[in-house]
C-alpha cells in the first residue's frame, strides 16, 4: 500500500490506491492545509502480444546469382555443338542458296555480260549472309535456331547477354582462330572443363543447357 508525504509538514498516511479518484494529481493536506502534487504511480509494464521480434523481421533480399553459381551452370558438350553446328549451317546453305540465286538472276538479268562479277558478288553475299546469321541470333537471344532446337544458348561468363559486339568478336574473329590452327580451338570444348572453345575463351563465353 503507498504511503503519501506531505512536502510541509511531512504527515505521512498511507492511502489504498483502489480508494484514490482518477486522474487526480494534486492533494491537500489535513493538517497544514497545503496544496501539493500527488507522486504518479509507476507505468505498468504492458505484455506485448507482438509476435517475437525474429518473426517480425523481414528476409533479406535475394541475392544476386554469384560466378560460382554460374560456372556450376551445365554446359552444352562437344557432340551437343557438333549437332547444333551442322543444323545451323543446313539453315544458312539453304538461306545462301535461295537469296544467292534470286541474286544472280538479278544480276544476269541486268548484265548478261557480267558474269565473273556477278557470281563474286554472289560468292561475297554468301559469306555476309553466313556472318549475319550467327551475329543476329547470337547477339539478339544467345540462340541461333540450331540452339533453340537443342535448348543451348551463349551467355557470358558472368551471367548476363551476350550482345551484339561480342557476338561479333565470338562469331568472326574468335572462330577463324580456332579453325585456322586445325580446328584445335573447337576441339577443346570436348576436354575442356567447362566446355569451352578457344573462341569461347577469347570472348569469354559460356555454351550452357536450358
Amino acid at each position: 500500500m503507498p504511503e503519501i508525504t506531505c512536502p510541509h509538514c511531512q504527515l505521512s498516511k498511507q492511502v489504498d490506491p483502489d480508494q484514490m479518484p482518477v486522474d487526480v494529481v494534486r492533494a491537500t493536506c489535513p493538517r497544514c492545509k497545503q496544496s501539493f502534487e500527488l507522486p504518479q504511480p509507476a507505468a505498468e509494464a504492458t505484455v506485448s502480444h507482438q509476435k517475437p521480434a525474429t518473426e517480425n523481421v523481414p528476409e533479406p533480399p535475394e541475392e544476386p546469382v554469384g560466378q560460382a553459381a554460374i560456372d556450376a551452370l551445365p554446359k552444352a558438350g562437344f557432340w551437343m555443338r557438333v549437332v547444333v553446328t551442322l543444323l545451323d549451317g543446313l539453315v544458312v546453305f539453304v538461306l545462301q542458296f535461295v537469296l544467292g540465286s534470286l541474286l544472280a538472276l538479278a544480276g544476269f538479268a541486268a548484265n548478261q555480260s557480267a558474269t565473273g562479277e556477278v557470281g563474286g558478288l554472289v560468292v561475297l553475299f554468301g559469306y555476309v549472309l553466313g556472318f549475319a546469321y550467327y551475329i543476329f541470333f547470337t547477339g539478339y537471344c544467345g540462340q541461333t535456331p540450331g540452339k533453340m532446337a537443342l535448348r543451348i544458348k551463349v551467355i557470358r561468363r558472368d551471367g548476363s547477354s551476350i550482345g551484339y559486339g561480342r557476338a561479333a568478336f565470338r562469331e568472326v574473329l574468335c572462330k577463324t582462330i580456332s579453325g585456322l590452327i586445325l580446328g584445335i580451338g573447337y576441339l577443346m570444348v570436348a576436354f575442356d572443363e567447362q566446355k569451352q572453345g578457344l573462341h569461347d575463351r577469347m570472348a569469354d563465353t559460356y555454351v550452357i543447357k536450358l
